[in-house]
């Protein structure tokens, strides 16, 4: 897996859309504790709130690597952007990134790294071999977030919930598969990029023999409905075993994103092939909730449809922006006491 020194610098770059750098803002709103600053260039409309500060002034302060947190076109490093992180290298800086290019295939940043001693981290390629997963029941506790399609939430949910657990005096930590959260969690293993016989397997290299008291809480990926993705999603699911599912979903969502001839699935669709499909690795699989996205309804609505989603489903269901994660944990706390 991935290890991340901290304190981080973050890199915004010079980009007018504050979209662009929705990694770095993610970063900056999970793990604020961990950044010392952030360095960005004109013509950023981006800003995380933390302090701008050049290089030197960072790694003066203890930073130890330079996150990319922008997505540039293309997904590949600008040649405007070269000597910004030859500078970060010379000041001492790791430089990270979880571009579709590889830092590492850039001659000029490997061979300033090599100089100076310095590490190129991509985090959305694996870094190192991954085990074929073999589905040997391991000690500790795991909770998956699943959903009915992409982009509905898994990640905000997970971090939540390991939030709120850690609050409450548990042992838990947030399992990252996708390259922000490998940012948040400081390590982990950009399952997109692992090749589909070694998902499960990166799953159990994710979330290791542990306490029995211990939570993994793991980043889902996907969906088993998405027609793209469902590959990665089982093999995340076979592969961490867990013990508590909770349903991610966005509400009034019309359709698989991007693909408007592809219907979402029913909400009991969805826990039903979840609970069938996992029961290969773990019998006991069950879901403890759902995590609903309502930021596109008023209040007074979202309210609703949280009340009648769970009555329909007979299980607690939040926004963990409105609403908070506590009613989920709660169920944690009574099953598995």
């Amino acid at each position: 897996m991935h290890e991340l020194k901290h304190p981080y610098l973050l890199f915004l770059g010079d980009d007018e859309d504050p979209l662009a750098a929705k990694t770095a803002t993610g970063i900056a709103h999970w793990r604020r504790d961990w950044c010392i600053g952030q360095r960005r260039l004109p013509g950023c409309g981006a800003d995380t709130g933390l302090p701008d500060m050049d290089y030197a002034a960072a790694a003066a302060q203890g930073a130890g690597t330079l996150i990319i947190g922008v997505a540039p076109a293309g997904g590949r490093l600008p040649e405007r952007w070269m000597a910004e992180m030859t500078a970060a290298l010379d000041a001492g800086l790791d430089l990270a990134a979880g571009l579709h290019s590889r830092l590492i295939e850039n001659p000029a940043l490997a061979e300033a790294a090599e100089q100076r001693g310095r590490r190129l981290i991509d985090v959305r390629h694996p870094d190192g071999p991954i085990p074929v997963g073999r589905g040997d029941k391991r000690a500790g506790r795991r909770l998956l977030t699943v959903g009915t399609d992409t982009c509905v939430g898994k990640m905000f949910t997970a971090l939540a919930l390991e939030t709120e657990m850690r609050q409450r005096g548990h042992n838990a930590d947030f399992r990252a598969t996708g390259q922000t959260g490998i940012f948040i969690a400081g390590s982990g293993i950009c399952v997109d990029a692992v090749v589909s016989d070694f998902v499960s397997g990166a799953a159990e290299l994710l979330s290791p023999e542990a306490e029995p008291a211990h939570w993994d809480i793991v980043e889902g990926q996907g969906s088993l409905f998405h027609p793209s993705y469902a590959g990665v999603s089982l093999g995340l699911l076979h592969g961490s075993q867990p013990d508590a599912l909770v349903l991610c979903h966005e509400a009034k969502r019309p359709h698989i994103d991007g693909m408007e001839k592809w219907h979402l699935p029913s909400l009991e669709d969805c826990i039903d092939l979840n609970l069938g499909t996992g029961r290969l690795t773990n019998p006991d699989v069950r879901f403890i909730g759902a995590s609903i996205n309502t930021s596109k309804l008023p209040a007074d609505e979202a309210e609703r449809f949280l009340a009648e989603t769970a009555e329909q489903l007979a299980l607690p269901c939040v926004d963990p922006v409105r609403t908070g994660v506590a009613p989920l944990v709660d169920v944690l706390e009574s099953h598995y006491a």
